[in-house]
C-alpha cells in the first residue's frame, strides 16, 4: 500500500485521506522527505528559498479564552496584564524598519476591555504615520472575539478592519480543526472548527490573502491530524485564498495542560505529509522558531520552500520554553548551506530582493525582543478614550 500511494504522489496525483494516513503511519522518513522534497521541487523549481523580515506583535496577553496549551495569556486583572500603546506600537515599527522589514504580525489575546474602535483606531494611526507599513493582524479566533463583544457580524469586522488598514489574516487559532480536540484543549468557545473556517472563508470572499496553521502533538490522533488538513484543503479548493501552510510542535512548558513535545523526526514527518496532502497550498513555512535553526534548515528537505520570518520579536511561544532566535544573516546562511537561494518576500509571497544585510549595514539581533521590558507596567494612555466591559477594566479606568 505504501509504495503504491508513493507512486501516486511521484506522478502527481491527489491522495484522500486513507492514503495520507497510510503514508504517515508506513512509510520511511527518507520516503516521506522524498515525495515531500519532490513536490517542493515541482512547484519552486529555481531553488529559491524566501522569507520575510517582519515582528510578531502581541498587542495584548489579557485573555478570557483560556486555552488549556498557552502559557502567554493573563486573565482580566492581572497584575502582569498589559495592552501596549500606540506609541510602544510605533517605536516597534521603526525598529522593524531600520532591519530592513515591512509588517508586523499583530496578534494578542481576547481582552474584553478593548472594543472594536481600539483596533479601528489603532490601525489608522499606523497606517496614517507609515502609509505603506503592512498590517497582518488579527486570527479568525480573534475576529470572532471582536464580533461576539461588540454584536458585529463577522464580515462587517472584515470591512470595517480593511477600511481601518488590514492588509491580510494571520492562520492562528486553527490547533486541531476537528471539535472534539478543540473541547479537550478549551479552546471550542473562542472558536469551533467551522467557526474558524468561516472567518477564513469570509476573508477570502473580502479580497484578503490569509495563511493556514496547524498545531499538533496535544490530544490530537494521526486521524485527525490529517483531517485538519483535509478541511484546509477543502477549503482552498473553494477560495484559494490561502498563501501558505505552517504547522508546529506543541509546546508545553508552563501551560495547564502539560506533557512532552513531540520529537523533531515527528515534525519533519508532519511537514513532509502536509506538503503531499495540501497540493494546493504553494508555499510550506519552516517553524524553526519552535524547532530550532537546524530543524528548521532540515525542514528544506521535507517539503519547506520557506523559512518565515526573522520574527524580531516573540511572547507566545517563548512563555512555553521555546527561545530560539535567528536575525537575516543567520537565516540566509542555514538557507546557502543548505543549496538554495535566498530570497526577501512580501506576506503574498511576491519577492522583494536579495538579504537586506548585503545592500546595508544592519544591526545584528542576537535575542528576540519582548512586548515590554520585565517590569514594566505602565498603562497605554489611549485606553482612557475607550469604555471597558470587565469590572476591573472599568475600575482602573474610572477618574482617580
Amino acid at each position: 500500500m505504501v509504495d503504491a500511494v508513493a507512486r501516486k504522489v511521484f506522478a502527481g496525483e491527489r491522495i484522500d485521506a486513507r492514503e495520507a494516513l497510510t503514508l504517515y503511519r508506513g512509510a520511511s522518513t527518507h520516503l516521506l522527505g522524498r515525495l515531500a522534497d519532490a513536490i517542493r521541487a515541482r512547484k519552486h523549481p529555481d531553488r529559491q528559498v524566501t522569507y520575510i523580515i517582519d515582528r510578531n506583535v502581541n498587542y495584548t496577553n489579557v485573555c478570557v479564552a483560556r486555552c488549556s496549551f498557552c502559557a502567554f495569556y493573563r486573565p482580566v486583572g492581572a497584575a502582569d496584564g498589559y495592552v501596549l500603546g500606540f506609541e510602544e506600537i510605533f517605536r516597534k515599527i521603526d525598529e522593524t524598519i531600520a532591519v530592513g522589514g515591512g509588517q508586523l504580525l499583530l496578534q494578542g489575546g481576547h481582552n474584553p476591555d478593548l472594543p472594536i474602535s481600539w483596533y479601528e483606531d489603532l490601525f489608522r494611526a499606523v497606517k496614517q504615520r507609515y502609509p505603506e507599513f503592512k498590517l497582518h493582524a488579527l486570527s479568525p479566533p480573534e475576529v470572532l472575539h471582536i464580533s461576539r463583544l461588540n454584536r458585529v457580524p463577522v464580515p462587517e469586522v472584515i470591512d470595517r478592519m480593511v477600511q481601518a488598514g488590514l492588509d491580510s489574516i494571520p492562520g492562528g487559532g486553527a490547533e486541531i480543526l476537528v471539535d472534539r480536540v478543540r473541547k479537550l484543549l478549551n479552546c471550542y468557545g473562542k472558536a469551533s472548527s467551522d467557526e474558524w473556517l468561516d472567518v477564513m472563508r469570509q476573508a477570502h470572499h473580502a479580497g484578503l490573502r490569509t495563511t493556514a496553521t496547524m498545531m499538533y502533538g496535544t490530544e490530537e490522533t494521526d486521524e485527525e491530524r490529517i483531517e485538519h488538513m483535509m478541511r484546509l484543503r477543502d477549503l482552498q479548493d473553494e477560495t484559494g485564498g490561502f498563501t501558505a501552510f505552517i504547522t508546529w510542535s506543541y509546546q508545553p512548558e508552563h501551560t495547564d495542560l502539560g506533557g512532552h513535545e513531540a520529537t523533531g523526526v515527528d515534525y519533519l514527518r508532519t511537514l513532509a505529509l502536509a506538503r503531499i496532502v495540501l497540493d494546493n497550498v504553494d508555499n510550506l513555512q519552516a517553524s524553526w522558531v519552535t524547532q530550532g535553526g537546524k530543524v528548521g534548515q532540515l525542514s528544506l528537505a521535507f517539503g519547506a520552500n520557506d523559512m518565515g520570518s526573522v520574527m524580531i520579536e516573540e511572547n507566545v511561544v517563548r512563555a512555553a520554553g521555546a527561545s530560539y532566535c535567528m536575525d537575516e544573516v543567520e537565516i540566509v546562511a542555514n538557507i546557502e548551506d543548505a543549496g538554495f537561494t535566498a530570497k526577501r518576500r512580501n506576506m503574498h509571497y511576491e519577492i522583494l530582493g536579495d538579504p537586506v544585510f548585503r545592500e546595508r549595514a544592519v544591526p545584528r539581533m542576537l535575542a528576540l525582543a519582548s512586548a515590554r521590558a520585565e517590569g514594566d507596567t505602565s498603562v497605554a494612555p489611549e485606553l482612557g478614550n475607550y469604555a471597558a466591559r470587565s469590572r476591573q477594566g472599568k475600575h482602573a479606568r474610572a477618574p482617580q
